[in-house]
């Protein structure tokens, strides 16, 4: 085993990704979500790598030290798993378990999806596989929660990006503190909305203190990681969002069409996602997409930031997940 966490750049599918990696053995793949960095998953590298695994997260597309194309129409569901199948190629490997949370969930999932051969096992932290439903995603969370919702709110270029790279460490502090489980403003978690005339900073107060789980170090780390692109620190996030109802197009051929790969979701029970319409419906009956499901895992009061707020719970059910997989070719 590697004794260190150690990066370096991989060209992939056309572009050029940063990896944080450590240990050897079965691949495992970590893929963060939005707003964060492989730095969200600090705590897992480690235990990962003691118990026999390679352990790799990438900054994915447009974030962090990774390239940024600049077109909109560059961060698909296909190009964002297209790059998870290149980097699992490009490290030398046959296959590798998945294991995405937030945005990362559903291109775990999806790469499950698309390709079975390749995904051992996929792991969804937050973000359970939602099916494909029979309006564009957007406007049906739009008729319900309206226009300031944040995943539409985020929809017009140049708007969200300046409101979030005018202080990327006050978005880190305010933003991972005030979605976690340790949040005083929302008891219970309620969808993101931003109301009409305030910005983005404006919805998220400055917290007074910092929970257990977060220091100033952590939050300088994060603001680091997206001092690469300037002004457009939060722009390549930002576009996976402007993808949302374009994947819903795209992946038409993939209805009703399930995940044939063993599979595992944990989330906690303070975290928003699971107030967002109809979640708990699709958390209930998982094994509709999943039905090779190993669990499904509730932490009590933790929020959105799973692997964060709470490494140790997460670490022991990957690790449980992971013992009960077959061995890697």
């Amino acid at each position: 085993m590697t004794s260190a966490v150690e990066h370096s750049t991989v060209e992939v599918n056309g572009i050029r990704l940063h990896i944080a990696e450590q240990g050897r053995g079965p691949l495992v793949l970590l893929l963060h979500g939005f707003p964060e960095s492989w730095y969200s998953w600090r705590h897992q590298f480690g235990p990962l790598a003691e118990a026999g695994y390679r352990v790799v997260a990438p900054d994915q597309r447009g974030y962090g030290r990774s390239e940024q194309p600049e077109a909109i129409d560059a961060y698909s569901i296909f190009h964002l798993t297209g790059d998870v199948i290149a980097l699992i190629h490009a490290l030398g490997e046959e296959s590798a378990v998945v294991v995405g949370h937030d945005w990362g969930a559903p291109v775990a999932w999806h790469t499950a999806l698309f390709r079975p051969d390749v995904v051992r096992g996929v792991v969804g932290l937050s973000v359970p596989p939602v099916p494909r439903g029979p309006v564009p995603p957007l406007t049906a969370l739009g008729s319900v929660l309206g226009d300031g919702f944040y995943q539409i709110y985020f929809q017009e270029p140049g708007r969200a990006d300046a409101e979030l790279a005018a202080d990327p460490t006050a978005v880190f502090r305010r933003l991972l503190v005030g979605a976690s489980g340790d949040s005083p403003v929302t008891d219970p978690p309620r969808p993101w909305v931003i109301v009409k005339g305030e910005s983005l900073l404006g919805t998220m107060p400055e917290p007074d203190g910092l929970p257990g789980w977060l220091t100033e170090d952590d939050i300088a780390a994060f603001a680091r990681e997206y001092a690469n692109h300037g002004d457009h620190a939060f722009t390549g996030g930002l576009n996976w969002y402007r993808n949302i109802d374009r994947n819903w197009e795209l992946t038409a051929p993939f209805q009703n069409r399930a995940i044939d790969v063993p599979a595992l979701y944990m989330a906690g029970d303070r975290d928003v996602v699971r107030s967002f319409p109809g979640m708990d419906q699709v958390i209930a009956n998982l094994e509709h997409m999943a039905p090779k499901l190993h669990s499904s895992v509730t932490l009590p009061g933790c929020g959105h930031w799973t692997q964060q707020e709470r490494p140790h719970e997460v670490n022991a059910a990957l690790l449980d997940f992971l013992g009960t997989l077959p061995a890697a070719k």
